[in-house]
């Protein structure tokens, strides 16, 4: 006899418009990976009619979810990581610099180190909210992009960062070394994000995709290339990737998103030039307004020198 629980819930007007997989996502706080299986097994259901992962919600549409048989949660991988800066730690949060080459979260098919493991391995108590293998993570990092994380210690934390992002009060400020001259110096890229049409391990300007706005500021011009400043309005995957590489521009060492895979080797480069530098937001307890930076990594750091030696192809 089945145990699995049939759940009937109607779209709130939050997630009107985004993709059934996305959107579900954020409301069941199931993995993107569970969704698209319920989707695929013909378990979501909408006026009695199986849903496509790329059909899309609207406000108040009523859909029919027959929800995973619950699993005994394996426990998450305990990961030490050498590389692991503490940048700031009280009983609600810790703010860590991720080192490049782990993933903020256990995901199926990743089989290193992650920011969850590492802080548990470590000590740190984290947050038990949210879908079980992303305890205590707010936001992400990709496993290739170094730089600021807030990782949620206490449930209430969790709660109140997580509204921070989705309401736009949390200030994220990277550095990206992007491949050309760009111009204008200044600028607010405003292009709609999804998933690739055709690649699903990419994403993609796509008409009918999210709303998605990047700021940036070039700090400095080197041969062939721009270091600038960038801020995100919107905090969709990958990002500063997708909208760099729509306009020619992808970041140095990024050869997912177009970038010269001989520029990136000239630099040794194994990955793309981005950084989260700087963090500012209120304390999800107290109300203090805190402000951090995280200093270049040595991979970043060395291919800047090479710039500024060295020339290039």
């Amino acid at each position: 006899m089945s145990n699995r629980e049939q759940r009937t819930l109607s779209v709130p007007e939050g997630v009107a418009g985004e993709r059934i997989d996305s959107a579900l996502t954020r409301v069941l706080g199931l993995s993107r990976t569970a969704v698209v299986k319920l989707l695929e097994d013909g378990d979501i259901r909408t006026s009695g009619k199986a849903m496509a992962k790329s059909d899309r919600v609207s406000a108040n549409q009523v859909i029919d979810v027959l929800m995973p048989a619950p699993i005994n949660q394996d426990p998450i991988p305990l990961t030490p990581l050498e590389g692991l800066s503490i940048v700031y730690d009280d009983d609600a949060i810790v703010v860590i610099d991720k080192p490049v080459g782990c993933a903020a979260h256990p995901s199926p098919g990743w089989t290193g180190p992650t920011v969850v493991g590492a802080l548990m391995a470590a000590g740190y108590s984290i947050s038990t909210s949210g879908a079980a293998e992303r305890q205590g993570i707010v936001h992400r990092l990709d496993v290739g992009t170094s730089g600021l994380m807030i990782v949620a210690k206490s449930d209430r934390a969790f709660t109140v960062l997580k509204d921070a992002f989705r309401n736009r009060t949390v200030d994220k400020i990277y550095h990206a070394l992007i491949q050309g001259h760009m111009d204008p110096t200044t600028g607010t890229i405003d292009a709609p994000i999804d998933r690739h049409p055709k690649e699903d391990h990419r994403f993609a300007v796509v008409a009918t995709g999210k709303d998605s706005i990047t700021h940036y500021e070039v700090i400095e011009f080197y041969r062939g290339v721009s270091l600038a400043k960038v801020e995100l309005e919107t905090g969709r995957t990958h990002q500063i990737r997708v909208h760099f590489s729509a306009l020619n521009h992808p970041l140095v060492g990024d050869t997912t998103y177009g970038a010269d895979p001989v520029l990136a080797k000239s630099l040794e480069m194994r990955r793309p030039w981005l950084h989260a530098k700087e963090l500012m937001f209120d304390h999800p307890i107290t109300g203090e307004h805190l402000s951090f930076q995280a200093p270049y990594p040595a991979d970043l750091t060395r291919s800047l020198a090479l710039l500024s030696d060295a020339v290039l192809p």
